[in-house]
């Protein structure tokens, strides 16, 4: 076999621990440019008009929910919340699947990242991302924080990723539900991919890793986008995709730490990542200038977007592939992003709701009991499908806004939003970027330059010292007036031609909240319980 490729560019901690041998060239930490080319002389990937490279994940253009698996072992198995979200796979499967992707693997090519994640070094993971494909490398090297040549020398991974497309699990033999697999092992410190091309199931099972990890140092981990102004007023921004997250977090005027996982220490806010994993459908350049600028940059991975074979154009509006277009890009690429990744205490945070229900207030105030029941709720409503017959608008819980991310109960981050609240005072609101004046199908999407306006207000305490009135269902605290909005845009119930459709809808939404909650009542308070929709 050949020798491992960059000699002085990885540390002594060989691939040998993870139980790979045998391999062909292994080319460790390659710059962006000779990624580039290897993608490109390997065929992976398309070059496209001012630089970024196309690839598409073939049938996977999303995470596989069904194949994500946690090994159950006796150091762990009391702190997973065990069920559909994190099932187990017994130690001795994930050894036999190991075993065999390692021969999957030998005599091939592989491609090492070694990274960080966590921006505060005090809480920082050191990671080992490998890949069979270079674009995949590309991948983590622009997601995770990259390690100086300092660092390299002496990378010893706390956790590894080795991500294998072209292997696949044999779900009779494996346990698994399909040939697609995606299992975290904590014993191992080891995360095993296979079966799929997507890039985001690197980012996500890291991301739970994490999520694991960081609430037992009391940490509070959340999938939310960060962003801080002048004076320091850091903002969170939680909300399930396409409720306009990284789109409302990345703006001028503001310095973005991240757009979507973070951890709050008692130090503050940092970002886990170096890098940016945007939707892209329908991007538009302007409402979203910083983000389109990185669709035209050198670096950029773009998935599954669509390319005119000729003139190497992008087409953003294009969905014959999939919705779920994606773009990585490193953190560098938004021109006011942090350099450090760091941020003080937040002092306003932002639950985002795309309610295609068009029941929610555009804007209102939550208490503190308030947040903590919204964010266990975790809630958006999608659009209706095409499929005949699907006429309404499906309602998405998704605890603490990411539940597939989540291994431990959602109390357990719960709690620890409520104290870190209750310490620092910071101030939530609920902001619904879905529908007014009647559901998707009848009412119109919320305006972004009212929805630009209520978060900047709240962002500058234009909202402190507003009145506010108590809608009759949920209990929500709406300002009476916001600047630069139409006082009749805060009035969610007086925008449909219908009120009592407005009631009815509105009690529909508010008892699917209730019966959702039910599922954490043996963890939660009355208190808490009380601080939902009013059901009669």
């Amino acid at each position: 076999m050949k020798r491992e490729q960059n000699p002085r560019r990885h540390s002594s901690y060989g691939l040998k621990n993870h139980g790979l041998s045998n391999l062909n060239e292994v080319f460790w930490n390659l710059p962006t440019p000779s990624l580039c080319e290897k993608i490109l002389i390997r065929g992976e990937g398309r070059l496209s008009h001012l630089g970024p490279i196309v690839v598409r994940t073939g049938h996977h253009t999303g995470r596989s929910a069904d194949d994500k698996f946690i090994v159950r072992e006796p150091g762990t198995e009391h702190d997973i919340l065990w069920g559909p979200i994190n099932p187990p796979i017994s130690e001795e499967r994930f050894d036999h699947l190991h075993k065999r992707m390692a021969m999957h693997l030998q005599t091939q090519d592989v491609y090492v990242q070694d990274c960080f994640v966590g921006a505060d070094p005090e809480y920082r993971l050191p990671v080992r991302i490998i890949t069979q494909y270079a674009w995949h490398s590309l991948f983590a090297r622009n997601m995770f924080i990259q390690a100086t040549a300092q660092e390299l020398h002496s990378h010893v991974p706390e956790f590894t990723v080795i991500n294998v497309p072209g292997f696949h699990a044999s779900p009779k033999l494996d346990g698994t539900n399909s040939e697609t697999f995606i299992i975290i092992n904590f014993k191992k410190k080891l995360v095993l991919i296979g079966g799929t091309s997507y890039a985001g199931e690197t980012k996500k099972s890291i991301f739970s890793v994490m999520n694991y990890l960081m609430p037992r140092r009391g940490v509070l981990s959340m999938h939310c986008s960060a962003n801080t102004g002048n004076d320091e007023d850091t903002a969170l921004f939680f909300g399930l995709s396409g409720t306009g997250k990284t789109t409302l977090s990345a703006v001028a005027g503001r310095t973005l730490i991240g757009d979507d996982e973070h951890g709050w220490s008692d130090e503050g806010i940092f970002n886990f990542e170096g890098g940016c994993y945007a939707k892209l459908i329908r991007l538009s350049p302007e409402a979203e200038p910083e983000i389109y600028s990185t669709t035209r940059r050198f670096g950029t991975i773009l998935e599954n977007v669509a390319l005119d074979s000729a003139s190497r154009q992008i087409d953003l509006y294009d969905d014959s592939f999939t919705e779920n277009t994606r773009g990585s890009y490193h953190i560098s690429a938004i021109p006011n992003a942090s350099r450090s990744g760091l941020a003080s205490h937040p002092r306003t945070i932002i639950f985002l709701s795309a309610d295609a229900f068009g029941v929610l207030p555009p804007i209102a105030k939550l208490t503190r009991e308030q947040a903590m029941y919204h964010f266990i709720s975790g809630y958006t409503a999608r659009v209706a499908g095409t499929e005949r017959g699907v006429t309404e608008p499906t309602p998405v819980f998704s605890a603490c806004y990411g539940a597939p991310f989540m291994p431990m109960h959602p109390m357990t981050y719960a709690e620890l939003l409520g104290r870190k609240l209750d310490r620092h005072d910071s101030q939530v609101w609920l902001i619904n970027t879905g529908w007014t004046g009647g559901p998707c199908g009848i009412g119109s999407r919320m305006e972004i330059k009212y929805t630009r306006a209520m978060v900047d207000a709240a962002l500058n305490g234009r909202l402190d010292d507003v009145p506010t009135e108590q809608e009759p269902f949920f209990g929500l605290h709406v300002p009476l007036h916001c600047p630069d909005v139409p006082d009749g845009v805060l009035d969610q119930r007086g925008s449909w031609a219908d009120p009592g459709a407005y009631d009815a809808q509105a009690g529909k939404l508010a008892r699917m909240f209730a019966e959702n909650f039910r599922q954490f009542d043996s963890r939660t308070t009355p208190e808490l319980r009380a601080a939902g929709p009013y059901i009669p």
